[in-house]
């Protein structure tokens, strides 16, 4: 491909409220341009790069037994209504109606169109197991899209589902998808780390995220350096410091003037934050929730969201606190009415912890759990920190950000149970399929690729993905010969299989060579007049800084070489 004839335009600097790297890259190069907040066009060359991804992405799923299929992106909403996830997953859903005033979705994930076509073609043990792939465009209403490809609202995602007898062949229809991901990104030269995860919105079992640590991800990642315990700070476990042993002693009320935060409490009473006790007020769904915690922890909402089951988990306002009768600052759970009390086991195993009496300025020292208050709900509902004690081992927790870039999870029968996807067993029982669900964002990775492999010039991509092998840069191009040794490149190059991107345009060298670092492509070819007159073209690696000057037989020879191909 010619660059005077191909649709691209480089930038020279990035648009001002592009933060990331990857971000600045994407558009500089021109792979991508925004439409509006959250909307790419891929152009040509940012296609190649897709297209690239995708066929990895195929071959390692299919190397795996999976089958390619497509599936629609607009849903009917009773799907969603079925599954109860036109409410858990209302606030990310985009709505449309048909002509007729029937009520569709754009389908941020699809497990129930998936499964309603499993229903519909599964039917006895024989037609098990199954794993059903596709690569789709996806639609989410994110309140705010955020660096580039990261977070966007409509995106290409490879989503694929396992269909199983039972437990035992779900475990190996997930390892095969695992493995699978795990050599697709071996490939494009990523290093994503698995992690434990929350199941989310989408629900099930167990489920693990692959993770692309960078400190410009927005997830947080808890990791063991002793063990390589890793998990999403949504899901992630920790040994809690003991609580101050101590014999039970009569409750009792205290002044506290001024003391609204843990710190200034326990420092004014002269005492650990570990044997003080935290109120924090939450709405589940729209129901007012109190979360007792010993002061020394945090509360994760995603634990407690789980916990209460409900589809929307966030803090109380303020004029909800007055509302609810509660004073920020002395709240606390004994004497309370009117909510769901939620107790983490760190309040509910320490004896007397200083909490709020429900009156401005006043606490309550010495109450303990069953005999001063109670709960309606006991579990675990903190959140682990950096430097909190690993779950497995003697070693500390370390916390670090990443992307994430693909899900994979055991869904089990819920999808199955609700949306009628059943089968005979050997006996002619009828029984639940038991699924699993295997999520990969190709947008978020190509953003990734970019961010883990680039340098102040522009990006160098791993050859895998690169949109063309080779970059030719002509100098003065209108020179007869030169004319004549690009075109004889061009086509030597291709004959050996090898995609070539040749700049041809009327441009000063230092310019073309700019572009050539920018857009980065695992190998350069200059021919120039001195080259020509030195023996040949000169050679160069996007991630080496020599050059070298050969024939152009033995530079399409260690292209090939280099590229491994």
């Amino acid at each position: 491909m010619r660059m005077s004839k191909y649709f691209l335009r480089t930038l020279r600097e990035a648009p001002s409220d592009a933060e990331l790297e990857s971000h600045k890259l994407l558009l500089r190069a021109g792979l991508a341009k925004a439409l509006a907040a959250g909307l790419y066009s891929f152009t040509p060359l940012g296609y190649r790069v897709v297209r690239k991804i995708e066929n990895i992405i195929r071959e390692e799923m299919d190397r795996g037994g999976a089958q390619e299929l497509h599936l629609p992106a607009l849903h009917p909403a009773e799907l969603w209504e079925k599954s109860g996830r036109a409410t858990s997953m209302n606030d990310v859903l985009f709505r449309v109606k048909d002509r007729r005033d029937r009520e569709f979705v754009l389908g941020p994930t699809h497990e129930e169109v998936i499964s309603t076509l499993a229903a519909g073609q599964i039917q006895s043990y024989r037609d098990l197991p199954v794993t059903l792939y596709q690569i789709q465009t996806k639609f989410r209403d994110e309140r705010r899209p955020r660096g580039g490809l990261i977070r966007v609202r409509e995106f290409r995602m490879k989503d694929a589902y396992s269909f199983d007898a039972d437990w035992e062949s779900l475990d190996e229809s997930y390892q095969l998808a695992y493995d699978a991901y795990t050599r697709i990104f071996k490939r494009v030269e990523l290093p994503a780390v698995p992690v434990a995860a929350d199941s989310g919105a989408i629900g099930g079992k167990d489920s693990e995220e692959f993770i692309y640590i960078t400190p410009v991800g927005e997830d947080e990642i808890l990791i063991c350096a002793e063990c390589n315990y890793a998990a999403n700070a949504e899901k992630a476990a920790f040994l809690r410091r003991d609580a101050v042993a101590a014999e039970p002693a009569p409750m009792e009320r205290v002044d506290t003037p001024g003391q609204k935060t843990i710190a200034e409490l326990a420092s004014f009473l002269d005492v650990d934050e570990r044997q003080t006790l935290k109120a924090v007020f939450y709405e589940a769904d729209g129901k007012p929730v109190l979360v007792a915690i010993r002061g020394d922890l945090e509360v994760n909402a995603v634990k407690l969201a789980n916990v209460l089951k409900a589809a929307s988990v966030e803090p109380m306002e303020e004029h909800a606190v007055r509302a609810n009768g509660l004073v920020a600052g002395s709240a606390g759970p004994v004497g309370i009415e009117g909510m769901t009390v939620v107790a983490d086991g760190s309040a509910t195993e320490a004896v007397n912890l200083v909490t709020g009496a429900n009156e401005a300025d006043v606490h309550l020292i010495n109450s303990n759990f069953k005999r001063d208050w109670d709960a309606d709900v006991v579990a675990d509902v903190s959140l682990a920190r950096g430097g909190d004690q690993c779950p497995n081992c003697d070693g500390t927790l370390g916390i670090e950000r990443g992307v994430e870039l693909a899900h994979v999870f055991k869904l089990g029968t819920m999808y199955s149970e609700k949306m009628g996807v059943n089968f005979l067993d050997e006996s002619g029982k009828q029984q639940p399929v038991v699924m699993g669900c295997y999520g990969l964002g190709i947008d978020r990775m190509l953003a990734s690729i970019i961010e883990e492999h680039h340098d102040e010039d522009g990006i160098i991509w791993p050859a895998e993905v690169a949109p063309f092998d080779v970059h030719v840069v002509g100098v003065r191009e209108s020179d007869e010969e030169v004319a004549a040794g690009l075109s004889e490149i061009e086509r030597k190059f291709e004959d050996a299989g090898l995609t070539v991107l040749l700049d041809d345009r009327a441009e000063s060298p230092g310019a073309k060579f700019k572009d050539a670092d920018l857009i980065g492509l695992p190998i350069r070819i200059t021919v120039s007049p001195r080259s020509l007159k030195a023996g040949g073209v000169e050679f160069k690696l996007r991630s080496g800084e020599e050059s070298s000057v050969m024939p152009l037989d033995a530079a399409v020879e260690k292209a090939l070489e280099v590229l491994q191909k």
